[in-house]
Order: structure tokens, then sequence, then C-alpha cells
């Protein structure tokens, strides 16, 4: 028989014979799922990043299509305006202009019917061609008698929309009629025809019924995928011909002005220099900031005053409350440089979102964004503690295109107006193997500023397409 003490030394012996192997297996029990949780992560990121590169493929693919679809279709409203002048211009526009969606359709069924019926021997095809050709003709003649009379269209629409958004156009139509008791009439809105980058979403305007002295209204909707000044064409409203076919002479509205602006990248934070300069005078209207203030004078109590600013020699003096005014007259201010010389469209484009977030968050802080330089184009501007409005610099933006090689020292020669009162420059680079690029940061630091590139690459690129949060 085992004594006690012999039976817990073996007990003891087991029991730590045991614990590590449970602890081994605890140790690869977690091993395991941690490492299969690394997997899944590794395997969800890697599928979202390829559905990300697939849908911008589909997307590039889309719009290189789009162009070509385009590629005889005038791009500007010169171009279109001079293309109305000619003599194929005003024939278009008296034969397919006037024809509604349903005339359209018929006259394309008239042509495969007349190419069925050419031979007029073997076949009686030719006798559906010419009913169509009479009912296209004759709702064509009918039509032009159908004139508005004292009528008037007007377009409102939102001045800017961020690229890939909807954006809702609506128009309105007032008819009077000199002569009392006229009866309703029914008419067709038309929207004008877009350009490569544009297209009509949702249903097409229902044909509406007015009354003299009313007012009509209709929205329709639109999709711009390229950035830019976007000038369109009028809307149009017309009287519709019995059969439906023909409209008459439109009445039209102005010319529609739409700027598409690039989207915001998600900037989070920027390793902002913590450096003010002084401005004499201060920055007119700009918000204050928690530091400390240069007294700018006493003016008279004003209801809503702090009561510490009260001044009592002044109101002893003079008998009236009287409070202290400060004024601000410390600074950070920057600048933010674009370089727009890459060939890569889809760097650029990145750049360009990447520079409306930079913008964006600066406008947010305490700092004051003073300068934007597009490729070699000095922008003057004043953004940031409520002064201005980050739509001036979409607006800017939004018309960038690729442009000449980047020359550092012409460059911060038009820069030198501006260079005193900076305290720090952001550069949003495409890329980083240009010397000029170099040379340019380079010439800056020597300056005295603080200077910050931001190296657009490929993953930081597409980091921005899905909207992820960028620090820096």
């Amino acid at each position: 028989m085992r004594s006690d003490f012999e039976s817990k030394t073996v007990d003891g012996a087991a029991l730590g014979a045991r614990r590590p192997a449970s602890e081994t297996v605890g140790v690869g029990v977690l091993r395991g799922r941690r490492l299969a949780s690394e997997t899944k992560d590794v395997g969800v990121l890697r599928a979202r990043r390829l559905a990300s590169e697939t849908k911008d493929v589909g997307v590039l693919r889309a719009r290189r299509l789009a162009r070509l679809n385009h590629i005889l279709i005038p791009k500007t409203k010169d171009e279109r305006d001079r293309f109305r002048k000619r003599w194929i211009g005003r024939a278009v526009l008296v034969v397919w202009g006037a024809l509604t969606d349903e005339g359209r359709m018929l006259l394309v069924v008239t042509a495969m019917a007349g190419g069925v019926a050419i031979d007029v021997q073997r076949t009686s095809a030719y006798f559906v061609f010419s009913i169509l050709v009479g009912l296209l003709i004759g709702s064509l003649v009918a039509a032009r008698s159908l004139r508005l009379g004292h009528a008037t269209v007007d377009v409102s629409v939102p001045r800017r929309v961020t690229v890939g958004d909807e954006v809702s156009f609506t128009i309105s139509f007032r008819y009077e009629d000199p002569l009392s008791g006229a009866a309703p009439i029914a008419l067709r809105m038309r929207g004008p025809f877009l350009t490569w980058d544009g297209r009509w979403t949702g249903p097409r305007p229902k044909e509406i019924t007015v009354a003299p002295g009313e007012k009509a209204e209709t929205t329709m909707r639109a999709r711009f995928v390229a950035r830019g000044l976007h000038h369109l064409d009028p809307f149009t409203v017309a009287r519709t011909a019995p059969l439906g076919l023909a409209c008459g002479p439109r009445t039209s509205s102005d010319g529609v002005k739409v700027y598409v602006v690039p989207k915001i990248a998600n900037v989070v934070r920027l390793p902002l220099a913590i450096a003010t300069k002084h401005q004499p005078g201060g920055v007119a209207l700009a918000s204050k900031a928690g530091e400390s203030m240069d007294l700018l004078g006493v003016r008279p109590y004003r209801p809503g005053d702090p009561v510490r600013d009260l001044h009592a020699r002044t109101w002893a003096r003079t008998g009236k409350p009287a409070v202290r005014e400060y004024q601000q007259e410390y600074f950070t201010r920057v600048g933010v440089v674009l370089d727009t010389s890459t060939r890569d469209h889809d760097l650029l484009e990145a750049a360009i979102e990447l520079a409306a977030g930079v913008v964006a968050h600066l406008s947010r802080g305490e700092a004051l964004i003073d300068v934007l330089v597009v490729g070699e184009t000095v922008h003057e501007l004043t953004l940031g503690r409520s002064l201005g409005w980050l739509d001036q610099a979409l607006e800017l933006l939004s018309g960038v295109d690729r442009g000449p090689e980047l020359d550092a020292s012409r460059l911060v020669a038009r820069l030198e107006p501006h260079l005193a009162q900076l305290s720090m420059v952001i550069a949003i680079i495409p890329r980083s193997d240009s010397q000029e690029q170099q040379a340019l940061l380079q010439k800056l630091s020597d300056r005295g500023l603080v200077c910050t590139p931001l190296v657009v690459d490929e993953e930081l690129a597409q980091a921005i397409r899905s909207g992820e949060a960028l620090s820096w």
C-alpha cells in the first residue's frame, strides 16, 4: 500500500505531465485559429481588390466604347453651333429633330422596309414602304402649323455635381394664349443630346396637357462620368401632331451650364507643420483659433459681447460700456501644388481627387489655403477659417487636363510673390521619378518652407478610388 506522500507525489507528477500537453494543445488551437483568421482576411482583401480592379477595368472599357460611339459628334458647344449652321445640320434638325421617339422608330422601320422592297418586280413590300413614307411626310407637314405662341421654358439645375452622381433638371413651361377659352394642348418635352460622358437616367418625360395660363413642370435626370464644365444645348418643348409621330416648331430654353467636379478623397490626417507667420493687420473675416490675440482697439459694447472683455477705464471716462477688440495676426498658410505632367490617366485622376481631399481637409481646420497651383497655373485662393468656399477649388479642379512637363525654376518664379506669407507647401505628385519634381521640393525647402510631398502611385490610387481613409 502506497503512503499518502507517495500517492500525492505520483499524482503531482502525472498532473505535471498532463499540463504541458494541454497547454500545447491550447497553443496549437490558438495558432490554428489565428492562421485561419489571417488567411481569411487576406482572402477577403484579395477578393475585394480583385473585384475593385475588375470594376475599374469595366468602367474604363465602357468609357472607351462611349467615346468611340460619339467620335463623329461635335464635343464642344461652339462645334455644335457651327454644325447646326451647315446645310447638313439644318437638314438633320428639320427631319430628325422634328420627329418624336415613335416617329424616329418608324423612320428606321421605313428604311428597313425600303431595303426589302427594292425589287418591286418580285415583292409587294413597296406598298408598305409607300404607306410609311406617306405617314411620315404627312406628319411632318401637319406639324409645321402647330406653333407655340407666348410660351416660355425655364430650366433649373444645380451649379455643380460630383462626377458619377445623378443630377436633376427641372423644366418649367408656361403657356399663355391671348384667345380666351382656348383648349388645352398636348406637349412633348425633350432634353439635349448629351456628350459621350453623359447619359439620361430614369424614364423619359411623358406627354403632358397644359391649358392656357397654367404652368407645367417635369424632371429629367442625367449622370456624367467625366470632369469638366458641360455646356448643354437648350431643352425644348413642342406641340404633338395627331398621330404622335412629329412635333411642331420647338420653343427652347436658354443653354444650361453644369460643373462636373471631381470626387473628394477621404483624407483624415495630414502632416501639417506647426509653424505660423505674422500677418500684419490679420486676415479680414477670418474665424479665431485658440491662440493669443493682439489688441486691435476699443469699441462700444454690443449685446452678447463677453463680460471679461469690458474695458473699465473707457467705461468710466465715457460713461458708456466699452469692450476690448482683439485680432489674430498669426496664421498657418498653406499652398497646394498639383503636378499634372503624368501621362497615366488613372494616376492623374487619383491625384486630382487627392488634391480635392487635401483642400477639403485643410478648409475644415485652422490653416488658410492661399495658393492652389495646377500644373504651371497659379490660382490665388483664401480658403479655411470660415473664408471662401470649397466649391471654388472644386470648380478649378474640374477643368484640369494633362499639362506640360514640370519646370521647377519657372514654377518657383511664379510662386515668388506668395512664398513670403506661406508656412508650408503640400506637393501632390503622380510620380516620383522626375528630376524636376525633386528640384521643386529642394527649391521650396531652400526658401525656408516646409514642403510635404504626397506621391500618388498605383496602390494609393486604388485606395483613393475605393474610398479608404487616408492619413499621413
